[in-house]
């Protein structure tokens, strides 16, 4: 089913877009829940916040794309499970994620603030709409959807070094770029 046909569902809400959105969206809501909540059953209940956080935001959000408001919902909610939970699981491979990030950041600016910044987003979107789509695709694994080099590696066809090499020059450009804009990195 299309994504429009889905949100007109959430609109008229017919509880068959929840059913619509299992089925074309289910597997992509599990997969982000756990890439941040090692326990299966965190990860259950974070899929079921999100279906529950869309039903109660389609409407009035009408979402230009399903998908990415879908998967941003996701791992907002992910990443406020896993903060409750007080568990950075995985070794602390979440936490060291946001570090990479928040390493270029030296007025204190927290990482979280810098992405709820509408000006911030701008930037940083219009910064990766300016990058190679490999690029581009490298760093949203990475920083969006928390996937491990190893696992962007797998993905990508290349070694992991070459994607540690690649993340680093993107960082190192991003940071040069929010800098120019007038954020202090």
């Amino acid at each position: 089913m299309k994504d429009e046909k889905i949100i007109e569902m959430f609109f008229s809400r017919d509880e068959r877009a929840l059913e619509e959105t299992t089925k074309k969206y289910g597997d992509l809501i599990y997969y982000i829940a756990s890439n941040f909540l090692a326990l299966k059953e965190d990860r259950e209940e974070c899929v079921n916040d999100v279906y529950l956080a869309l039903w109660n935001s389609i409407p009035p959000t009408k979402p230009a794309s399903l998908s990415a408001y879908i998967s941003e919902v996701t791992r907002r909610l992910a990443m406020k499970k896993s903060r409750s939970n007080n568990a950075w699981k995985r070794s602390g491979e979440v936490k060291l994620v946001n570090e990479e990030l928040l390493l270029m950041l030296d007025d204190g600016t927290d990482l979280s603030e810098l992405y709820e910044s509408r000006r911030a987003g701008e930037l940083i979107s219009k910064f990766l709409l300016n990058r190679s789509e490999s690029e581009r695709r490298i760093f949203l694994m990475r920083y969006f959807f928390d996937m491990s080099p190893r696992d962007i590696a797998k993905q990508m066809h290349c070694g992991e070094s070459a994607i540690k090499m690649r993340l680093l020059r993107t960082r190192k450009k991003l940071a040069e770029y929010l800098k120019k804009e007038g954020i202090m990195v």
